[in-house]
């Protein structure tokens, strides 16, 4: 697929996101030179959190697709993804992502939530087996 249809995409979805009140980012999902699936931030209208344009686009290709492992799948996204995003990305396998800007010098992390680890070990161990279980099995 021409890369001026993909920015094309990109821009129209980009712009209704922005003419529905909402952070005017927008995302493609390709597979073999054809569009799997297309999304825009729907964040506000959805009142989720998860709802960016790339988590979006993954789901609904992943749903068409019937498959999590979007390996074989190019994403084009208007702004850097977010490192939420990023995870998502590399959990679905895509192979390769596109985007147009870096994200807005103004834009900041937000880095107030504190990570702390649980200082319990009653039923760690148990956990742990009943992970280490579960992708035993898998293979």
């Amino acid at each position: 697929m021409e890369e001026n249809i993909i920015i094309n995409k990109l821009f129209r979805l980009a712009n209704k996101a922005y003419n529905k009140g909402e952070i005017p980012v927008s995302a493609l999902l390709i597979r073999n030179n054809k569009i799997v699936a297309q999304a825009y931030n729907q964040k506000e209208k959805k009142y989720d959190i998860t709802a960016h344009a790339e988590i979006l686009t993954i789901k609904k290709s992943a749903k068409k697709l019937r498959r999590w492992n979007l390996s074989d799948c190019d994403l084009y996204v208007t702004l850097k993804p977010c490192s939420m995003c990023m995870e998502i990305i590399k959990q679905s396998r895509i192979r390769n992502v596109f985007y147009l800007l870096d994200k807005l010098d103004y834009k900041h992390d937000f880095t107030k939530t504190k990570l702390q680890k649980i200082n319990y070990d009653l039923d760690k161990e148990n956990y742990q087996q009943l992970l280490s279980k579960f992708f035993q099995n898998m293979r």
